[in-house]
């Protein structure tokens, strides 16, 4: 692992992040591969316009398209496996995609390619989507300090992945396995062969305990008590102290349940549609 940075604890799930901006990368690079069948499928259209074969139409965006595949699988174990150092090999990746995509967006603007051609709207696209990219790989750089640095960032495991009894592990795998339920798997297995107990379920992480969170919500509170002993205690104070203390999940999932029922109307106005 190249001067690996591994802990020496015993850590009992290979799920734990290590590396900061961890679900941007994976959704820029969800983006990168749906504009990427784009261009393999306009290439592809555009080619069978003409009566010759031409590859390089859609020859060049299917190689990016797995390369951009491999680097989803690569970097999911270098990042578990925690050895940055090999991170090197996706920074150079993302700067020659970079590099080469400017390039030729920039051959399109002088050859008076423009908006109104697909082509040009990919191939930007796709350079903001590189650039994104490579800016998320400088800034692993920045803060794990692990190349270009003579003092390396020293991380810990939490202390819920060194825990046997700990098998609630949302919120330590990555953004896939969060979207797909895929870390339940062996949950899903054990409780189909036999039944399951308290024992096979296991222990909360601790963020996720009611004791953990009921000493948020009372420091909160107290808080909120000093700030204003003058006035009135009662719902509002309540409020307050929610929003201080869990005022960013409660927030984000207010967005995901307004957006869920947002799409719930999709469904009938497409089959409207259609119809």
């Amino acid at each position: 692992g190249w001067g690996s940075q591994s802990s020496k604890v015993h850590i009992h799930h290979s799920t734990w992040l290590h590396f900061p901006g961890h679900n941007l990368r994976w959704i820029l690079t969800f983006i990168l591969l749906f504009v990427l069948v784009c261009e393999i499928a306009e290439g592809i259209v555009s080619d069978g316009v003409s009566e010759s074969r031409h590859l390089h139409l859609y020859m060049p965006a299917g190689m990016a398209f797995l390369a951009a595949i491999t680097s989803v699988v690569y970097y999911h174990n270098i990042e578990t496996s925690n050895f940055p150092k090999l991170l090197i090999a996706l920074l150079f990746y993302w700067t020659l995609a970079f590099i080469t995509k400017t390039i030729k967006f920039v051959k399109f603007c002088d050859n008076g390619v423009g908006f109104s051609q697909l082509r040009f709207c990919l191939t930007g696209l796709l350079v903001v989507l590189y650039g994104m990219l490579l800016a998320v790989e400088i800034n692993v750089i920045r803060v794990r300090r692990y190349v270009f640095f003579k003092t390396p960032k020293e991380v810990k495991p939490p202390e819920d992945l060194q825990d046997l009894g700990v098998r609630f592990l949302q919120p330590f795998v990555n953004l896939l396995s969060k979207g797909t339920y895929w870390w339940m798997n062996t949950f899903i297995k054990t409780a189909h062969k036999k039944p399951i107990d308290l024992k096979t379920i296991g222990k909360l992480p601790i963020a996720m305990r009611a004791l953990t969170n009921y000493i948020r919500l009372n420091e909160a509170f107290e808080a909120q008590k000093n700030k204003r002993s003058s006035s009135p205690q009662g719902s509002r104070s309540i409020w307050r102290a929610l929003c201080c203390a869990f005022g960013r999940p409660l927030l984000l999932s207010s967005t995901f349940r307004i957006l869920a029922d947002l799409l719930g109307f999709a469904g009938p106005l497409c089959i409207s549609g259609i119809v």
